[in-house]
C-alpha cells in the first residue's frame, strides 16, 4: 500500500465523516409533524400548538399539528412508533397514552418505554373532584364520609371519561383512601360529565382542571380538592388532597413530546435543547398556565422515570380495584 493511496484513503474518510456530520448537523431540512392523539380543541391540542409555533421559530422550518384521535389515543401513539425515526413525526400526548392505557390494557401495539425516544415533559394536570352543588358534602372529608354511608347501597356514583380513564383511577384512589366502594359511571368527556352532573345523574366526578374549572367558576358544580403538590390559580381556594388529608389520591396527568424509537440521538438532542429554551419563556409558561396546566421541562430521563413509576402505581390500582381493559 503506497503513501500516496494510503493518503486518499484518509482524505475519502475524512470528506465521508464531514459530509456525516453535515447531515446530522443541518436537522431539520423539512417540516416536522406532531402528531396529537386526541381532536382539535382541547388541553393537549392547545399545547402541541404552542410547541409547534415556538419550535418552529427556534428550529427554522415549519411545524405542524396532525391530529389523529381514536381508540384511546392508541391510534395516533402507533402511528408514531411505526414512524421513520428522523425526527420529523414526533407525538405530543398524556399520561393516557404513555402510562394509564399500558398499565391496564393487556395488550397494545407500542410499548411505552421501548417504541419512542423520550424528549420531555412539558407540563402537569391535575385533576379535581367535583360534586354536585345539591349534594350534603362541602368538604373531601365530608364527601368521604357520604360515600362510606353509601357503600353498602351500591355505592356512591361518581362521573368519569370511561373505564380506565385517568379520571377513573383517581376515583378509584379516592375510593380506596377513604375505605368506600363507590360506583364509576363513564361519560364521553368533560361536557357531558358536567350536564350529568347538574341533572343529578351522579353525585361526584373526576376532571381536569383545565376543563372543569369555569365550570367551577360560574356556579355549575363546586370543586372540593386537586391533585398535585400545591394548589392551582385557576382554583385557588380549592386544597388539595394532600391538605385534605387524603394524600393517596395523588394522580397527575401530563403531557410529554416523543419521538419513534431509533431516532438519532443528535436529533433527539437538538429537539431537547429546542424545547428546554421554549419553556424557559416567560410568555409560554403563561400560555401553559392560562390552559390550567403547569409549565414544566422534565427531561428524556425524568420522563422515563415518570413512566415507571406511574405504571407501577397505576397497575396497583387497578389491580386492587379490578379494573381491566381488552
Amino acid at each position: 500500500m503506497t503513501a500516496r493511496f494510503c493518503t486518499a484513503v484518509l482524505a475519502f474518510n475524512l470528506a465521508v465523516a464531514a459530509f456525516a456530520g453535515g447531515a446530522q448537523a443541518a436537522y431539520p431540512e423539512q417540516p416536522i409533524k406532531i402528531v396529537v392523539p386526541f381532536t382539535p380543541g382541547g388541553a393537549t391540542d392547545a399545547v402541541a400548538r404552542l410547541l409547534a409555533n415556538k419550535l418552529s421559530g427556534s428550529l427554522g422550518q415549519s411545524v405542524i399539528v396532525e391530529n389523529r384521535p381514536g381508540a384511546s389515543t392508541v391510534i395516533g401513539a402507533d402511528a408514531v412508533a411505526r414512524a421513520q425515526p428522523d425526527g420529523y413525526t414526533l407525538l405530543l400526548s398524556g399520561s393516557t397514552t404513555y402510562t394509564v392505557l399500558p398499565a391496564l390494557k393487556t395488550s397494545l401495539p407500542y410499548d411505552p418505554m421501548h417504541s419512542f425516544e423520550h424528549i420531555a415533559i412539558v407540563a402537569m394536570a391535575p385533576v379535581v373532584l367535583l360534586a354536585q352543588n345539591g349534594l350534603a358534602a362541602h368538604t373531601v372529608k365530608e364527601a368521604a364520609t357520604l360515600a362510606k354511608q353509601q357503600s353498602d347501597k351500591g355505592g356512591l356514583m361518581y362521573g368519569t371519561f370511561g373505564p380506565g380513564s385517568a379520571p377513573h383511577l383517581a376515583g378509584e384512589m379516592f375510593a380506596e383512601a377513604v375505605g368506600a366502594k363507590m360506583m364509576p359511571v363513564p361519560y364521553k368527556g368533560s361536557a357531558q360529565l358536567i350536564t350529568a352532573m347538574i341533572g343529578g345523574e351522579v353525585a361526584l366526578g373526576v376532571d381536569t382542571v383545565s376543563s372543569a374549572a369555569p365550570q367551577v367558576r360560574a356556579g355549575k358544580v363546586r370543586a372540593l380538592a386537586v391533585t398535585g403538590e400545591h394548589r392551582v390559580p385557576q382554583l385557588p381556594d380549592v386544597p388539595t388532597f394532600t391538605e385534605a388529608g387524603i394524600p393517596q389520591v395523588s394522580l397527575v396527568g401530563w403531557y410529554a413530546l416523543a419521538a419513534p424509537a431509533r431516532t438519532p440521538a443528535p436529533v433527539v438532542d437538538t429537539l431537547n435543547r429546542a424545547v428546554a429554551k421554549i419553556m424557559e419563556d416567560p410568555q409560554v409558561r403563561q400560555a401553559v398556565s392560562d390552559l390550567a396546566l403547569e409549565p414544566v421541562y422534565l427531561p428524556g430521563k425524568a420522563f422515563q422515570d415518570q413512566i415507571v413509576k406511574e405504571l407501577r402505581t397505576f397497575g396497583d390500582v387497578a389491580k386492587r380495584a379490578n379494573i381491566t381493559l381488552e
